[in-house]
């Protein structure tokens, strides 16, 4: 699954549009990425901790030559995952599935701006599509006539090399009566 598909996944389970789930993804994201710049770890009870891991200055071998080669100290991201997210993916737990929240008045209001937006950045959308599709029609055309014409020509000197093959069986056929 990438960012497009859980976009649309998480907009359709909450009831939101996606520009709305986007702008959380990406804030979460880089919530996230922040504190663990900082160093400190960002845990989400059940799910895991995200943290960050110091590795330590090592010689280490160039593959290539065999040579050693100093590795410098450096920094990485981690992620432990918890355990009701490690009981889900071993099958042991169901998997969590997010409620649709009832429509209020207030999110109707958000709604109809929302679609409003929708609607304006679904027309570029469509007229790059349409230029999309045309360009592959056009160019998958071509090559289609080309292989109808080269399949036209090869059944015809199959049915030409048929005919002659029945002729030239006809006539042995009589003589083999006449006999």
């Amino acid at each position: 699954m990438n960012k497009g598909e859980l976009v649309r996944a998480v907009a359709s389970g909450a009831g939101t549009t996606r520009v709305t789930v986007e702008e959380v993804i990406d804030s979460l994201v880089g919530e996230i990425e922040s504190a663990i710049f900082r160093g400190d770890r960002v845990t989400l009870p059940g799910f895991g901790t995200f943290e960050r891991r110091d590795r330590a200055a090592r010689t280490g071998r160039n593959p290539r030559t065999g040579a050693s080669i100093q590795i410098q100290a450096s920094r990485v991201p981690a992620f432990r995952a918890g355990s009701e997210f490690k009981a889900v993916v071993n099958g042991m737990a169901p998997v969590k599935k997010a409620a649709k929240k009832t429509a209020r008045k207030p999110a109707k209001k958000a709604a109809k701006k929302s679609t409003a937006k929708k609607s304006t950045a679904r027309k570029p959308a469509k007229k790059a599509a349409k230029k999309k599709s045309t360009a592959k029609k056009s160019t998958a055309r071509k090559p289609a006539k080309k292989a109808a014409k080269k399949a036209t020509k090869k059944a015809a000197k199959k049915k030409s090399t048929a005919k002659k093959k029945s002729t030239a069986r006809k006539p042995a056929k009589k003589a083999a009566k006449k006999r």
